[in-house]
């Protein structure tokens, strides 16, 4: 269904452009997943009040009541990591996350004749183990995503940072939605995005970059600064870097759409 344009505008005015003041909200779980312990600071205080950090064993998230989605997801990734998902196979074992309120929680029923893909963000090609990749098919790990867009054009993004794990040593990555201009949607209760975002930094290199890419089939991603993304969504990503340090830009591998 569609959102009718003014309250749509209302909602993306309300979500994701930043106020003048920083939300003091403090967050000091899963520290283990972030850029020295520092979690991503929302700039809006009426979106930091829907919010909930949740932890899981190999990733954190936080999520949002208000779109019942989560705002973002955040994973430090190593080549061991890496290895030992590879031998893992998919369990599909996607359900509710009992630890959220109801009224702010995505159900399966929502997604069900949908259209729409329910799209990780921390990825269960990146899960070690039986348990991690369990936790990965919770729905607030979820947004509604274009199938072509998750299985091939977002796919291909997901296994360039594989890749480059392997190559970097190590990579902070911080995945999530933009919900931006008028014509949101809505999947049962859950807020369809109009964009996706996947952040990586490199601990070795001293940098980061960030692909941005629409949600809607044969998007094509687009790569920029952690700095250039930071105002177009309203979230301080990576607290603990400079605003110099926000822009130097990480090289970035071409992504190859997946087949099949």
């Amino acid at each position: 269904m569609f959102i009718r344009p003014l309250y749509a505008a209302a909602l993306a005015a309300a979500l994701f452009l930043p106020s003048l003041a920083p939300s003091a909200f403090a967050f000091e779980a899963c520290p283990q997943h972030y850029v020295e312990g520092q979690a991503p600071r929302i700039l809006n205080d009426k979106l930091a009040r829907a919010t909930r950090p949740l932890c899981y064993d190999v990733f954190g998230i936080m999520h949002s009541g208000i779109t019942r989605t989560p705002l973002w997801s955040a994973e430090h990734l190593t080549p061991r990591r890496i290895e030992k998902a590879e031998d893992m196979s998919r369990d599909n074992a996607f359900h509710a996350e009992s630890r959220l309120p109801k009224a702010q929680r995505a159900e399966l029923a929502d997604y069900a004749r949908s259209g729409f893909d329910r799209g990780h963000m921390a990825p269960s090609g990146n899960m070690p183990d039986e348990k991690s990749q369990y936790q990965s098919f919770t729905l607030a790990n979820m947004v509604p995503q274009d199938a072509d867009n998750n299985r091939h054009v977002w796919a291909g993004i997901e296994s360039a940072v594989r890749k480059m794990v392997k190559k970097e040593g190590d990579l902070y990555v911080i995945t999530g939605p933009a919900f931006l201009g008028s014509d949101l949607r809505k999947v049962g209760n859950v807020l369809v995005p109009s964009h996706l975002y996947k952040v990586v930094y490199s601990p070795r290199q001293r940098a980061g970059g960030a692909w941005f890419v629409a949600n809607e089939a044969d998007a094509k991603p687009q790569t920029m600064t952690i700095a250039q993304l930071e105002r177009r969504i309203g979230i301080d990503l990576i607290p603990s870097l400079s605003a110099q340090q926000k822009l130097v830009m990480l090289k970035l591998p071409k992504t190859t759409k997946r087949k099949g």
